[in-house]
C-alpha cells in the first residue's frame, strides 16, 4: 500500500506546475507575439493576451514571406515535411533491414558487423561534416532533396532498438514460418512486420522530430532560397539589429514550425510510449 503523504505530493505537483510553466510560457509569449504587429513586440509592452493581428500576419508569413527570408514559410514547410519523412522512414527501412539480417542471417563476422554499425552511435554527423558535404558535392546532389535526406538516413540507434526488440521474440515463431513454408521475406512480411508496428511508431516520431529541427547540414549544402527549410528560415529572419528583424514574421513562423512535430507527437502518443516501454528494449 502507498503510504498517503500530503506535503510530498504538495511537492510534487508544484514543481510540476513549475515546470510546465516554465517550459509552456515561451511557447505562449511566441504564439501572443504573432498576433501583434511589430512596434508593439519592439516596444516591450506586448500584452499577454492575442491582438488582431493574427489573419495578416499568418497570411503573410505562409504566402508571402518576411523580408529577410525572402520565400513563402509554406515552401518551407514543404521542404522541411519532405526532408523529415524521408529521413525517418529512410532510417526505418535501413534499421530494421540491417538488424533483421543481424538477428537472422548467420554470415561471417555477423558480430562484427553489428559492432561496427554500434560504434557509429560516437560518430555524429558534425564530426564527419566535412567528408560527408565532399561526397554530396561531387555527386551533385547540392540543393536536391537527396542531398538533404540521404546522408543522415543511416541509424545505430534504430538498429540497434529493432536488434533488441527481435532478440525477445521466440524462437519458435520462426520455426512455425519454416513449417509453413514460408521464407525469409514473408516471414519478416507476415510476422515481424506486424509485431514491431510499436518500434516503428516510436522510431519514427524521434526521427521525424530529429529531421524536421535539422539546422547544421541544411545549411551547408542549400545555397537556393527555394530550398531553405523552416529553422534556416527563421535564422534568417532575426537578424542583429532589433530595428530589422520583423519580429512578428518570426514568431508567427516559430509557431507554424512547432505544429507538425506537434502533430506528430499527438496522433501517434499511443503507439510511441507503447513502443518504448514495452518488452525488452
Amino acid at each position: 500500500m502507498v503510504e498517503n503523504r500530503p506535503f510530498a505530493q504538495f511537492m510534487a505537483y508544484l514543481t510540476l506546475v513549475i515546470g510546465v510553466i516554465v517550459v509552456a510560457f515561451p511557447v505562449y509569449l511566441a504564439i501572443m507575439a504573432s498576433t501583434f504587429d511589430a512596434a508593439t513586440i519592439i516596444n516591450g509592452n506586448m500584452p499577454l493576451i492575442p491582438g488582431d493581428q493574427a489573419v495578416e500576419n499568418y497570411t503573410r508569413t505562409l504566402f508571402y514571406g518576411g523580408k529577410q527570408a525572402r520565400e513563402p514559410v509554406m515552401g518551407m514547410m514543404i521542404n522541411s515535411m519532405i526532408m523529415a519523412m524521408g529521413i525517418a522512414l529512410g532510417k526505418i527501412l535501413i534499421s530494421i533491414l540491417s538488424a533483421y539480417a543481424v538477428v537472422y542471417f548467420k554470415f561471417p563476422f555477423r558480430k562484427t558487423a553489428f559492432w561496427i554499425i554500434f560504434i557509429t552511435l560516437m560518430l555524429p554527423v558534425e564530426v564527419r561534416i566535412y567528408p560527408t558535404y565532399k561526397i554530396v558535392a561531387d555527386l551533385g546532389l547540392l540543393d536536391t532533396y537527396v542531398g538533404l535526406i540521404m546522408p543522415l538516413i543511416a541509424s545505430a540507434t534504430g538498429t540497434l532498438l529493432f536488434r533488441q526488440f527481435f532478440m525477445t521474440i521466440p524462437d519458435e515463431l520462426l520455426e512455425a514460418s519454416k513449417i509453413d513454408g514460408a521464407g525469409a521475406f514473408r516471414f519478416f512480411k507476415d510476422t515481424l512486420l506486424p509485431l514491431s508496428m510499436t518500434t516503428i511508431a516510436a522510431l519514427f516520431v524521434i526521427q521525424f522530430i530529429y529531421g524536421w529541427n535539422q539546422y547544421l547540414w541544411p545549411l551547408l549544402i542549400t545555397t537556393k532560397s527555394s530550398m531553405q527549410t523552416i529553422v534556416i528560415g527563421i535564422k534568417k529572419m532575426i537578424t542583429t539589429t532589433d530595428a530589422l528583424t520583423e519580429w512578428q514574421i518570426a514568431m508567427t513562423t516559430a509557431v507554424l514550425a512547432m505544429v507538425p512535430p506537434v502533430l506528430v507527437v499527438i496522433f501517434m502518443q499511443r503507439l510511441f510510449v507503447k513502443g518504448l516501454v514495452e518488452t525488452e528494449k
